[in-house]
């Protein structure tokens, strides 16, 4: 992957993954009324939600269902009564991967990395690889204060969250780098061992003695994106490259505060 078209898109990600807002937790609003924190109104009725419940009639009937990939406390309420009823009376249940097991989770970790041993330092722009660097160890001395109450007494501590996100960082292709980068936000660090929505169906189906499958497999994912051409997206970063320099203080700048 040329270094010149890696560079731009993940310059952009540098810069806003610091420049957005994170807004708080719900419930965590500081101060009170802040526009970042207005919780998402719950309809009275469930029948009133989008159901994203597609019926196949047949007997018996199939069902697709639109999933999306975040913790699924963020979405479990918002899902209609109709389609768990789907889910809860299904006796075979494909999701895209089988996120359950260990090949596929090892098959996406190795799918990430670069060819022939080399490194995101042979690939990436000097000062753009300096950069992400500086960000990661910023990301890396605030996690801590990120994290929860919840996720402390779970027994996880800020050093195995990072590497269990970051670990092997710089053997990977740019565009997973991208990825993880987009990930490492106070939010989502706060989200952290809470099973996305997809995995958590595929726990549920387990559980329920359901019999489960795969629709794609971890190559049909990967090597689209491992053959991503970044000149589509070559003119997003360049002009907002300054404003990572902006929300990253130097020493100088860091010692005078």
């Amino acid at each position: 992957m040329h270094a010149a078209l890696a560079g731009p898109l993940l310059a952009a990600l540098l810069a806003t993954a610091r420049a957005r807002p994170q807004p708080p937790d719900a419930g965590q609003c500081r101060p009170p009324g802040s526009p970042h924190c207005l919780p998402l109104p719950v309809p009275l009725q469930q029948r009133d939600l989008n159901s994203f419940l597609w019926t196949i009639r047949r007997d018996p009937p199939a069902y697709l269902f639109g999933t999306i990939h975040v913790p699924y406390t963020r979405v479990w309420d918002f899902i209609p009564d109709n389609s768990k009823a789907a889910f809860q009376a299904s006796a075979r249940v494909y999701f895209e991967l089988d996120l359950t097991d260990p090949y596929t989770i090892s098959a996406l970790a190795s799918c990430q990395l670069l060819p022939h041993g080399e490194n995101l330092q042979d690939v990436l722009p000097r000062e753009l690889y300096w950069r992400l660097k500086r960000h990661l160890d910023y990301v890396k001395l605030m996690m801590p204060s990120w994290m929860t109450p919840a996720q402390r007494g779970k027994g996880l501590y800020a050093d195995y969250l990072f590497n269990a996100i970051a670990g092997n960082w710089e053997r990977k292709r740019p565009v997973w780098v991208m990825l993880m980068v987009n990930s490492l936000t106070e939010t989502d660090v706060r989200s952290r061992g809470v099973p996305v929505l997809d995995l958590y169906l595929a726990q549920r189906a387990e559980k329920m003695k359901k019999s489960t499958g795969a629709v794609e497999r971890v190559e049909e994912q990967c090597h689209p994106l491992n053959g991503l051409n970044f000149s589509q997206a070559g003119e997003v970063g360049e002009s907002t490259v300054t404003l990572n320099t902006l929300f990253v203080p130097t020493t100088e700048e860091s010692d005078q505060s």
